[in-house]
């Protein structure tokens, strides 16, 4: 029971954990990248875009699609980051000022990105919480110059602590200008483009409008892919789904193990009380009444077994989430309830044989311990 509840918390915890980085993410999200997603004969694969997906492009989703309350184009590279006589390796985030409301950012210092910096690019960044804290110490980094790679950026913010997201640390990121960031790097394409969508109800007609816009810009080619959070996120929610019903699966195996063990111990109770069941039924007591005795003892043993394992999963969980207080492992109420159920019914399947055994003892035989 320790196992099943403990296992199947973590496969919960994993889906509410998915679930939270997606939405942390942004609500009401289209996600446009290059190339597009298609299948052979084996497996999905992305294809090599023929148009690269430009600033340009987009602009035009700004203007074009009615639904799009945001868009933030994005870049991503690494550089060294050097300050004094410090210097780390540092990721680039290339982005617009949409950026800090797409992807709820929040400030510790300064500001972000200024507006109008997609196409401007000014040497302009804004740090991540570490990057600030092994460079810049205790000084105020606002600014400051600070080099990436070749390239000098005057520090205008500084983001506040946010950790890891999608195996990402944001704290380790340096964001800057878009279109400054394609130069530094030498892209011609973009990496992606978060489209924020006005309302959930509308993000269907958002991602048509916008394969729609893409396929008339790129003379005809449907050569981007546009995925959305929902879609994203039932991918993963069914995998996960799978992966919590193999873990409870396996570890109910241990509940078999333990019904073996539990008729074991039923059978040499047979054995041990047969003078006992003889003067039962040689007072007038049943075969039923003697199956019921034996299978409420089986039912006792199963069920005690299973709130002592409740107890030890529910500690274990608890510890976990003391360990790693960002993973939210808790039981669900069904596995709980499956699992008390499941040992109860154990109790009673393997209580059944040793049951019957002993509701068949002949009376004078059993007094008489043959």
């Amino acid at each position: 029971v320790a196992s099943v509840v403990l296992l199947t918390s973590l496969g919960v915890g994993a889906r509410r954990y998915v679930t939270g980085e997606f939405v942390s993410l942004g609500s009401n999200l289209l996600i446009v990248f290059p190339g597009k997603t298609e299948t052979t004969g084996m497996s999905p694969f992305l294809t090599g875009a023929p148009h690269d997906l430009t600033l340009d492009d987009a602009e035009a989703i700004v203007r074009r699609v009615r639904q799009a309350r945001r868009v933030a184009p994005v870049i991503l590279g690494g550089a060294t980051a050097q300050y004094g006589g410090r210097r780390r390796d540092a990721g680039v985030w290339g982005a617009t000022s949409d950026m800090q409301e797409v992807r709820k950012i929040k400030l510790g210092a300064g500001r972000y990105l200024p507006a109008g910096e997609a196409a401007r690019g000014q040497p302009v960044c804004v740090i991540g919480a570490k990057i600030r804290q092994e460079l810049f110490g205790a000084a105020s980094p606002l600014g400051e110059i600070l080099r990436l790679g070749d390239e000098r950026f005057r520090v205008i913010g500084v983001m506040a602590s946010r950790g890891m997201s999608m195996g990402v640390d944001l704290d380790e990121m340096v964001h800057v200008p878009v279109s400054r960031a394609m130069k530094m790097f030498n892209k011609t394409s973009l990496f992606r483009v978060l489209v924020e969508i006005s309302s959930h109800e509308e993000i269907s007609a958002a991602r048509e409008s916008v394969i729609d816009l893409m396929k008339q810009r790129h003379q005809g080619d449907e050569d981007v892919t546009v995925w959305t959070q929902d879609s994203v996120l039932a991918t993963f929610s069914r995998i996960l789904a799978l992966l919590t019903a193999a873990l409870a699966g396996i570890a109910g195996i241990s509940l078999t193990v333990a019904g073996v063990g539990i008729m074991n111990v039923m059978l040499v109770s047979v054995a041990e009380r047969t003078r006992e069941i003889g003067l039962l039924k040689a007072v007038g007591v049943t075969g039923r009444q003697v199956v019921a005795a034996f299978l409420v003892e089986a039912a006792i043993l199963s069920t005690a077994g299973g709130v002592a394992g409740l107890g030890a999963a529910f500690g274990l969980t608890r510890l976990l989430r003391a360990i790693y207080p960002t993973f939210p492992a808790r039981a669900p109420g069904w596995a709980v309830v499956a699992a008390i159920g499941v040992s109860l019914g154990v109790g009673l399947l393997f209580g059944a044989l040793p049951a019957r055994r002993a509701s068949r003892l002949d009376p004078i035989a059993a007094l008489a311990r043959r």
